[in-house]
């Protein structure tokens, strides 16, 4: 059965050592091309396939690196994934991409999994942003390196988006659009991410000189509940928010699936976007731009904070790891300004 043979057996029936089969596998270039073609034709033969965990503890360094997100559902941790891939495969490297649905205890779960695989560093999207379930995981030696959280500490490295100032970006261009109620609808505020756009939003108000009054919170999902950021939600959302009275004309989302969830629900019920209600979302994910009305949307640079990440963690791992310094690194998000929210304005624009 394919995976039972060893080493030891394709050397036997190809006749040759099995430092000659080794080097056949990894070294081809040292061996004669009879040689190499004699082996190659038992190993398929039989069905052989090489050991690739064992051949990574005997060199004593793993080629994969373990990318952990939120929720793969939403498209921004695709685009960071993607970014993180490139990166790694230019570099001979591959990434184990894994979701923690935004639960600890499936992050606990492939943190283990991570340990027993001794996979080469990890990035991860942390549930808790103070990043202490990762504590220990650090300290028995495997590189950690934060993707869309900043690090708490100077213990490891981070690459983040300045949230609390997309916040502000998204409040402040419907503040200039004349909205002076206006509704944030995030997803649960235990994630950190929730908490900096909420920051930004508000500290906005403040400053135009506003009562705090003038953002209403509608929270989505619960303590326990692992959900809360998907279109489901911003449906939920949306029908809380047009029973307010009242009604919020301007509306900030967290993220875009949250925002497009409301603008479906506000199709249907019939109130004009932007007309009635603007809409703001954040990410700028594909699907912002070809919503029936094009979204606006806070952009981030999920790609470029991927590849950054994945290039991090390769520098603390490779041959100068000893010159390695750790690094907080935070990007500035970009406001996107399409139909959702200024009526007969350009179709796109960025701010």
């Amino acid at each position: 059965m394919a995976g039972s043979v060893g080493i030891k057996e394709v050397a036997q029936q190809a006749g040759v050592s099995v430092g000659t089969v080794s080097n056949v596998i990894n070294r081809p270039e040292n061996v004669s091309e009879q040689t190499r073609v004699r082996v190659l034709a038992v190993i398929e033969r039989l069905g052989y396939v090489r050991s690739e965990s064992a051949r990574q503890l005997r060199a004593g360094q793993s080629r994969i690196i373990s990318l952990l997100v939120l929720d793969m559902a939403n498209p921004f941790f695709v685009d960071v994934a993607s970014g993180a891939e490139r990166a790694a495969r230019e570099a001979g490297l591959w990434v184990m991409l894994c979701n923690s649905a935004q639960s600890p205890g499936e992050e606990a779960g492939y943190l283990s999994l991570f340990a027993e695989q001794r996979v080469r560093g990890v990035l991860v999207t942390p549930v808790d942003g103070s990043g202490r379930e990762l504590a220990d995981f650090r300290r028995r030696g495997t590189p950690v390196v934060f993707v869309d959280r900043a690090q708490p500490s100077e213990e490891g490295c981070s690459v983040s988006v300045d949230d609390v100032m997309g916040g502000g970006l998204a409040v402040r261009h419907l503040l200039e659009q004349g909205h002076r109620d206006i509704a944030y609808i995030s997803g649960p505020m235990r994630l950190t991410q929730c908490q900096d756009r909420y920051t930004g939003a508000l500290g906005m108000i403040e400053r135009w000189g506003l009562p705090r009054s003038r953002l209403r919170h509608i929270e989505t999902g619960g303590l326990e509940d692992t959900a809360g950021r998907d279109a489901e939600a911003g449906r939920d959302a949306a029908a809380r928010l047009l029973g307010m009275s009242p009604r919020p004309t301007a509306v900030f989302c967290a993220n875009d699936l949250l925002a497009l969830g409301v603008l479906q629900v506000l199709y249907g019920a019939g109130v004009s976007v932007p007309e009635e209600i603007a809409l703001v979302g954040y990410d700028d994910i594909e699907f912002a731009s070809a919503a029936a009305v094009p979204l606006t949307s806070v952009r981030q640079p999920a790609q470029r904070m991927g590849r950054i990440a994945a290039e991090l963690l390769m520098e603390e791992t490779g041959d100068a790891a000893r010159h390695h310094r750790h690094q907080q690194i935070v990007l500035r998000p970009e406001l996107v300004v399409r139909g959702s929210s200024v009526s007969g304005g350009p179709k796109e624009r960025g701010m």
